[in-house]
């Protein structure tokens, strides 16, 4: 028998949406401050996934200039109807205090691959806004943000959208306060024999995360709970390969039968960090007196499951190494907050090369000149090619492992007003410190860049002529860039949603002009399936 090995899409990809059109899957992720805005994987077997759009990606579609970390896109919701893709998403400007900024819009499309229609503005009451389409009506459903008392999570309301006039209308129904778990969020409507489900993210999203179900005859309720909730969980099994399970999407296959699909991490240690964020799985649902739960008869989903008997879809692997030859990046890559444009990105200026002009520092919430992608697997190996004559010490250029504007790591080339000098910066909880060791680098001459990680170890090594390397500086604690660390390690609670990145960037805190060319950029796993030293992976003796 072949199985599905969870997660389906691997490193940072929150908050599924799940859509079928046809034989056609498509599942839409947050991407938070990440330009551009949300992945829409596509598949035809639910086992082999692909990015194969990113569909917010216009200034005028998705603003995220200053907004803070881990806030921007929320939970987008896909859906298909008549023809036309639905895209409903979250725009959160604001985090901090009692006071939530919560802008929801809704893109359309007819082809999911092409453009997408200019945003239209839904309301700002809360988040996880989800379209549901039932006889010819669009039913919206969000979250409700309650200021009061602390309070935060205040339920869930309903409101009909209106296509024509492009703007919700009618009553606002309010529908449920959640249940005893809390923390209620994500709303997903079904229909299904009569009924009308209600799909509820709650117990917050880390080890506690679940998912629970409702149902009522009425669209507008009442809202009877499943007996058996929460109907996913890996809250009661600390040892379990996957945690935080929830915030889920369900599906229904052309051959009538139900998927549901829900975010997890992979932790370390015992509900330890999770240095990919939280990523996507997916499980079997069967329905037993007209209430779902999962095919195990338990609210543990499984690491494999069994794979339906669709004909297998698999894709292409994405190359390793990436040339920076081509007239546009692939869709692995992403940048910070801003679309990648000509002002600070170009792979024209020199062909053959990513050129990057020097912005912002790596604590800018607005203008960064910063290319990278997710980093997937526990252990990998990160590399980069690139030329840099920096002129002064405000003037950066480097290797990259990004969390947020208060956590990473990043081998970076500057001047120290003499010589050109190879460092590390490294961040957590806000705190910036330079290691000690400093090497001086000859002028004019192309560096290679690395960065071994091995589960929470992180090793930097360069090389002047890209055969033999040189380790430099300490072996690096890699579990700062996570959820965990971010909330645990700080003095104030602070969102922490997204995940690792690796990649390039450039600062000029002088001029905001000095670029950096990068050669090549290579990304490889390594196996994981034993452990390595990693004072011993492919490193010459200093």
């Amino acid at each position: 028998m072949s199985y599905i090995q969870n997660p389906i899409l691997t490193g940072f990809n929150p908050d599924p949406s799940i859509c079928r059109v046809g034989d056609d899957y498509y599942i839409a992720t947050s991407t938070f401050e990440w330009f551009p805005g949300v992945q829409i994987h596509h598949s035809k077997d639910l086992k082999n996934w692909k990015v194969i759009a990113q569909p917010l990606n216009r200034p005028s579609q998705l603003d995220l200039k200053g907004v803070p970390d881990s806030c921007g896109v929320w939970a987008p919701c896909l859906s298909y109807n008549n023809g036309t893709f639905y895209l409903v998403y979250t725009n959160v400007k604001s985090f901090d205090g009692v006071w939530k900024d919560t802008p929801n819009f809704v893109v359309t499309a007819d082809d999911i691959r092409g453009e997408w229609s200019e945003p239209i503005y839904l309301n700002s009451a809360g988040f996880d806004g989800s379209f549901f389409h039932d006889e010819g009506k669009i039913w919206y459903t969000c979250m409700l943000v309650d200021h009061r008392n602390g309070k935060f999570f205040g339920g869930v309301e309903l409101q009909e959208y209106d296509p024509v006039k492009k703007q919700l209308v009618g009553e606002v129904y309010y529908l449920t306060t959640g249940t005893k778990l809390g923390s209620t969020e994500g709303p997903h409507i079904y229909r299904h024999n009569g009924y009308y489900y209600l799909i509820l993210a709650e117990g917050g999203t880390e080890y506690g995360h679940a998912s629970t179900i409702l149902r009522s005859e009425d669209i507008t309720g009442p809202y009877e709970e499943h007996p058996n909730n929460p109907i996913l969980t890996c809250a009661d099994h600390p040892e379990h390969g996957i945690q935080k399970s929830g915030h889920a999407s369900m599906i229904e296959t052309q051959n009538g039968d139900w998927y549901i699909v829900f975010l997890v991490g992979r932790p370390l240690t015992t509900h330890g960090r999770c240095i990919l964020g939280r990523e996507t799985a997916i499980e079997e649902i069967a329905w037993i007196e007209d209430w779902p739960m999962l095919k195990t008869e338990t609210n543990l989903p499984r690491i494999q499951i069994p794979q339906p008997e669709f004909r297998a879809y698999p894709f292409d692997a994405s190359p390793n190494r990436v040339d920076f030859d081509r007239a546009e990046l692939s869709m692995d890559f992403q940048s910070l907050r801003i679309p990648m444009e000509e002002n600070w990105m170009s792979l024209k200026d020199r062909p053959g090369y990513l050129r990057l002009k020097g912005k912002e520092s790596l604590t800018s919430m607005h203008t960064q000149a910063l290319i990278a992608r997710r980093l997937q697997h526990v252990q990998a190996e990160v590399s980069t090619c690139v030329e840099f004559e920096p002129e002064s010490f405000q003037q950066l250029a480097g290797l990259v492992l990004y969390y947020n504007t208060g956590h990473y790591h990043y081998l970076s080339i500057s001047t120290d007003g003499t010589n050109k000098v190879l460092s590390i910066i490294s961040s957590n909880n806000f705190k910036a410190t330079d290691q000690s060791e400093k090497v001086v680098l000859l002028t004019e001459k192309p560096v290679v860049l690395k960065a071994v990680i091995i589960r929470e170890k992180l090793q930097f090594s360069y090389s002047t002529d890209g055969i033999a390397f040189k380790t430099i500086g300490d072996v690096l604690d890699m579990s700062i860039l996570s959820d965990d660390n971010v909330r645990d390690g700080s003095d104030r609670y602070r969102p922490a949603f997204t995940g690792t990145f690796v990649g390039m960037c450039c600062q000029d805190l002088k001029t905001n002009s000095k670029h950096a060319d990068f050669d090549w950029f290579e990304y490889k796993e390594i196996s994981a399936e034993k452990v390595i030293d990693i004072t011993k992976y492919q490193f010459e003796a200093k």
